[in-house]
């Protein structure tokens, strides 16, 4: 946070979470490279180098998928939340593998003496104009480049450069990463390679995330959208989770973190200061508003760090009227105290 930067403070979780993703990955290469050498064994080096390649393709793809898929799950069901809170480790190893599937792409071409080939085939413009044809891996380097660039930005020093709006509109180009993965394989592989296991991975994986994200985006539509003189109807206070929050749109569109810890009720910008995380995802943990994503922390009553931070979330006032919780949407200055209590009857 704003005191310094620190080395990352390993514990038990981020072990466990991390020793999950590497077994994942070597478990899914180790089938890729037995199931493919049983199918057709490797007949020379090439061959084998072009087993490599797409285990490894495959592999970040699928991470890839996964990467995406969790921000909606964990919306859909809170159970699945701890999976946010590594999930840069989770990007930085993804850019691993796809450097691996990368590095076999060239010792291929070097293997078979037709490096200067891979040069002329990039810069063969005619072929951009057609579809079957077109130099795929040009979209597999774009792809590349930009999961270089997530992972080389992924550490605090230039989150705080860069300030934390745009660098998670720039690490919001992973959708983009994935078009063009999406694109790398449609236009490459599957115009060779007709077996069925490769749509069926590929457009299962981009339909699932795409199916997530809309169903988790249609479940929150209408929450806030009931407006009384003003003010945003949340609900009576039993109806927010005791240590948990409801998420609420202001009729601007803005999310509103409403949180109650106990009998108090409090409302939050969701934008963490961190990384603008989706706080009212978190939980409140030793009296402390906790964002899901890196585990930064707010008091509920006026949206301060604790000392010795300094980080500051812009409040919302909230009132209780006829036994139901509602929210101004117009924001307070950060660190304007605003949160209430509510009576033990009405929860």
């Amino acid at each position: 946070m704003s005191a310094g930067f620190r080395a990352v403070q390993w514990n038990r979780k981020k072990l466990i979470y991390d020793a999950i993703v590497l077994a994942g990955v070597a478990i899914f290469l180790a089938a890729f490279l037995a199931v493919g050498t049983w199918i057709k064994p490797p007949q020379n080096p090439a061959e084998a180098i072009d087993l490599r390649i797409r285990a490894f393709g495959s592999c970040a793809f699928t991470m890839l998928t996964l990467i995406l898929a969790i921000g909606p799950l964990a919306r859909l069901d809170r159970r699945l939340l701890p999976l946010l809170y590594n999930r840069r480790h989770f990007g930085v190893m993804t850019f691993l593998v796809a450097s691996l599937h990368v590095w076999f792409m060239l010792d291929w071409y070097i293997t078979l003496g037709a490096l200067p080939s891979l040069a002329e085939e990039l810069t063969r413009w005619p072929d951009y104009a057609r579809f079957i044809g077109f130099p795929f891996k040009t979209l597999g380097i774009v792809a590349f480049m930009v999961l270089f660039l997530m992972a080389a930005t992924s550490h605090d020093f230039w989150l705080v450069m860069l300030t934390p709006k745009a660098w998670k509109a720039l690490h919001m180009a992973v959708y983009g990463a994935y078009g063009l993965v999406v694109m790398h394989v449609a236009l490459g592989i599957m115009q060779t390679d007709r077996t069925p296991l490769i749509p069926l991975m590929l457009f299962g994986g981009f339909g699932a995330v795409a199916a997530l994200h809309l169903v988790a985006g249609f479940r929150e539509r209408d929450r806030g959208t009931a407006v009384r003189d003003g003010w945003i109807v949340v609900g009576p206070p039993r109806a927010i989770p005791d240590q948990a929050a409801l998420i609420v749109a202001a009729p601007g569109g803005e999310r509103i973190a409403v949180f109650r810890d106990g009998r108090q009720i409090g409302a939050l910008t969701n934008l963490c200061a961190h990384q603008n995380g989706p706080l009212g995802e978190g939980r409140i943990i030793d009296g402390y508003v906790t964002c899901p994503w890196h585990g930064y922390q707010y008091r509920l009553a006026d949206g301060c760090a604790p000392a010795p931070f300094t980080e500051k979330l812009e409040t919302h006032r909230v009132r209780i009227r006829d036994g139901i919780v509602e929210v101004d949407p117009r924001p307070l200055p950060p660190g304007t105290p605003a949160a209430v209590m509510c009576d033990k009857a009405s929860l």
